[in-house]
């Protein structure tokens, strides 16, 4: 699948813990294979680090904090200058227009509308009970 997003674009996150919700920030990686992306600030994870020595260098041991990778389904691209999401529909005008009149013609049945109808079937019964 190809992606629309990619490192150095600006989004915002939609979805997840209510402290990233809405939060912008920049791309700084993204993994295809698992359709995920690591944007900058945004679910910082905290790993134990155990000191390790390799090739000479020494790892030192402590708390490490860093950016987890979240969706790609939970962010949206942000325009640049107004910091406003960017719109793109994937629907034509005619299929979204359409939606949208179903949307109007779906009213609410409400029982009052019913209950006349059935008292008026009541009258017509007692007024051929009173002529016989």
């Amino acid at each position: 699948m190809k992606m629309k997003i990619r490192k150095g674009d600006r989004v915002r996150v939609l979805r997840g813990d209510e402290v990233d919700k809405n939060k912008i920030g920049e791309v700084i990686r993204v993994i295809p294979k698992e359709n995920r992306v690591v944007v900058q600030g945004v679910n910082m994870t905290k790993k134990h680090q155990k000191q390790t020595q390799s090739g000479g260098r020494t790892i030192p041991s402590g708390i490490r904090e860093f950016e987890a990778p979240i969706d790609i389904s939970n962010v949206v691209l942000v325009d640049r200058a107004s910091e406003k999401e960017a719109k793109k529909s994937r629907r034509s005008s005619k299929a979204k227009a359409a939606e949208d009149e179903k949307v109007e013609k779906k009213t609410p049945r409400r029982k009052s509308a019913a209950a006349p109808k059935t008292e008026k079937a009541d009258d017509s019964k007692k007024s051929d009970a009173e002529g016989k």
